[in-house]
């Protein structure tokens, strides 16, 4: 059980409410989290059965992908497409695909790329808002998806709803790029029962699935890698399909406690009830046996790095436990602590998704 306390780095809280409210957070019996010396496979069963069910649920059949091309470009060492998918019955995702021209071999190992809170996709593969070639230098998400396409991977980089293309129509006509639709749509799935997290979730699976019917991406060799709310997206989503092989956590390993209820953070980070059953590092372990690389910067002031030192110390008891369940085939939670803020690092994470994926 993991309890917080005024001076631990948690939520920070001093005056009676906030103490009110710190009993309570300690209160809650988080009754699925992982115990040493329990049964691993029992307990990842138990948990990822719930951790599905308070995010809101998947449709229980998948609407046809229906993949439209919109538009293809060509780069001097890869090429860039936009496309479209259903996700869900009636909603269509776009999508840039970026494949390498030189890669190592086809089918080559291919990435599902992230993107956290900023202007959507284009934030990811070197493209302003507006859709042009970027010629600045970029911000905390250093055009990773790019970084990985020129290191050999087919690299799949889906717009998140609520943002870019995906927003409400008032947020699209406010003229600021950077400005999302995450209140109002959270809101909206909180009223129906569901999540943006399970929603946004579902459709990363969606494109999953997509890269999954190419024959230039290898199926067997697909990772996943995502920054803050993408690094939300990317670990649930390896949590929950094993179809991931690894996956790399950017920005976003904390405890709830001493992240996203330490401030008012997007609305799009809450789960109801997620704490009666487990925290955080908990729910990232559900990708134990597969590898996990966490990216930490020193300076993070929205996922604090003693926190997420925390955090990794609690996933390496449950690999440990991985390991003694299935000794012949268990990859290890790797962790980036470097020197830096709320942002992507890159080199480190990018050489493990290359020997995790050959």
């Amino acid at each position: 059980m993991i309890h917080y306390n005024i001076d631990d780095g948690g939520i920070g809280m001093t005056g009676e409410i906030e103490n009110y409210m710190l009993r309570r957070l300690n209160g809650a019996p988080r009754s699925l989290a992982f115990h040493s010396g329990g049964d691993f496979a029992a307990w990842r069963q138990a948990l990822s059965g719930r951790f599905l069910q308070r995010l809101g649920g998947f449709p229980p059949v998948r609407a046809s992908l229906a993949p439209v091309l919109l538009e293809r470009t060509e780069r001097p060492d890869y090429i860039r497409e936009r496309l479209e998918i259903t996700t869900y019955e009636g909603l269509r995702m776009p999508v840039y695909l970026m494949i390498p021209k030189q890669p190592l071999s086809f089918p080559a190992p291919a990435v599902v790329a992230v993107h956290g809170h900023g202007y959507g996709s284009r934030e990811i593969v070197g493209l302003t808002p507006d859709g042009a070639e970027r010629t600045d230098t970029p911000g905390l998400h250093k055009d990773f998806a790019v970084s990985l396409v020129r290191r050999g991977f087919v690299v799949a980089a889906p717009e998140m709803f609520g943002f870019g293309d995906r927003r409400l129509i008032e947020d699209k006509l406010a003229g600021e790029p950077g400005r999302n639709s995450c209140f109002r749509l959270s809101a909206q799935l909180l009223m129906t029962g569901e999540t943006m997290a399970g929603f946004r979730v579902y459709e990363t699976l969606r494109v999953l699935d997509y890269l999954q019917s190419r024959t230039d991406a290898a199926p067997e060799r697909t990772g996943i890698m995502g920054i803050s709310g993408g690094g939300l997206v990317a670990g649930f989503a390896a949590a929950l399909d094993e179809r991931f092989r690894c996956a790399v956590v950017s920005g976003y390993t904390s405890t709830f406690a001493a992240s996203i209820l330490s401030r008012s953070h997007c609305l799009d980070n809450y789960i109801p009830g997620l704490l009666n059953d487990a925290e955080m590092p908990d729910l990232l372990g559900l990708i134990a046996p597969r590898g996990l690389f966490l990216e930490v910067g020193d300076k993070d002031h929205l996922f604090p790095p003693e926190a997420a030192r925390g955090a990794y110390a609690r996933l390496q008891e449950i690999y440990a436990a991985a390991a003694r369940s299935h000794p012949a085939g268990v990859s290890a939670v790797t962790a980036d602590l470097f020197d830096g803020g709320h942002e992507i690092h890159g080199g480190p994470a990018f050489a493990w998704l290359r020997e995790q994926l050959g």
